[in-house]
């Protein structure tokens, strides 16, 4: 019954299929959208002051939520916004709609720094791109809200999420590393494990949270420079060699991948400006396509049609 606290459902090759086959944008950039509002997440959480089990919760739920809803459905920062106000709506840390507006206001201005290009100056402070008039905050907690029935209803109102930064401290309580600080690898299994969440692999949905604790342990060691035990000590925390070699891969690739989505040929790169991207600049990279249903509905039925397509999914399964 404990390890059961300790595992999440894991995404399905099925459910992985679907989502590139619901997703209208090239996998280049889905994974550029992907990687962005992940990060737009634990921005807004550093900015909102929330414990970063909050956050991390969040970039799961995000995830997840994008496993069953179409990544073009809804304007990705207001999906980033509405998971985040949710899961810290129902921990010890809640957050009020207007803090959450001021912040994403911010960090959606051409005064932030978030995800500026390598090397570019930094923008001028200007209060005045940030500002919130009361139409605009009325307007943003009416989107933050009806998206936040729209994902609990999706995630059939399971929320829960099973971190494996615990597990990763409780594991390296258990290990001796020669030369090395336990305070400087812990920080730097804990930065891995943070890295993974941002991961276009779906590191956080494929891999059970004992996996990933266990390649964050072997890639900091590595990094360090601190002893291993010689033996096969993964299989003491029920993992085997292959799973392991592919996470570790995982971890280490992030980086170089986003060098390469940040620098002038990537997706991102290209923006210049920096910041969030939006599903405008998307159409404009895809040339202008859209889906005819957004061309001719209003955003609002779009979203409360599939909110009762959801419902009633929920109530035929209780059937």
């Amino acid at each position: 019954m404990t390890m059961a606290h300790m595992k999440n459902p894991l995404a399905t090759p099925d459910q992985i299929f679907r989502r590139s086959s619901l997703d209208s944008p090239p996998t280049e950039l889905r994974d550029a959208i992907f990687f962005s509002a992940q990060c737009l997440t634990q921005a807004a959480g550093i900015l909102l002051q929330l414990p970063q089990s909050v956050t991390a919760q969040a970039n799961v739920l995000l995830a997840r939520f994008w496993l069953i809803e179409p990544i073009m459905s809804h304007e990705f920062s207001d999906v980033s916004a509405a998971i985040l106000y949710t899961v810290a709506k129902i921990s010890p840390c809640p957050c009020t709609p207007r803090d959450l507006s001021n912040v994403y206001a911010y960090l959606l201005s051409s005064s932030s720094t978030f995800l500026s290009p390598p090397g570019s100056n930094p923008p001028k402070n200007i209060p005045d791109d940030y500002y919130q008039s009361e139409t605009s905050y009325q307007a943003f907690h009416s989107r933050i809200l009806s998206l936040e029935h729209l994902i609990l209803c999706s995630l059939s109102f399971d929320t829960t999420v099973s971190l494996p930064h615990p597990l990763a401290i409780t594991y390296l309580q258990s290990m001796d590393f020669l030369y090395v600080p336990k305070e400087k690898i812990t920080r730097r299994v804990v930065e891995y494990l943070n890295t993974a969440l941002l991961s276009p692999q779906l590191l956080c949905l494929t891999t059970q949270p004992n996996g990933l604790a266990v390649a964050a342990i072997y890639n900091a060691a590595k990094d360090l420079g601190a002893k291993m035990p010689e033996c096969e000590w993964w299989e003491v925390f029920d993992v085997d060699r292959e799973d392991l070699g592919f996470l570790v891969v995982g971890m280490r690739s992030l980086e170089g991948w986003v060098g390469g989505m940040m620098g002038e040929e990537g997706v991102l790169g290209k923006k210049k400006r920096g910041g969030m991207i939006t599903r405008k600049e998307v159409r404009d990279i895809l040339g202008g396509d859209r889906p005819p249903q957004e061309e001719e509905e209003d955003p609002e039925v779009v979203m409360a049609r599939r909110m009762d397509e959801k419902m009633r999914e929920i109530e035929g399964d209780a059937a």
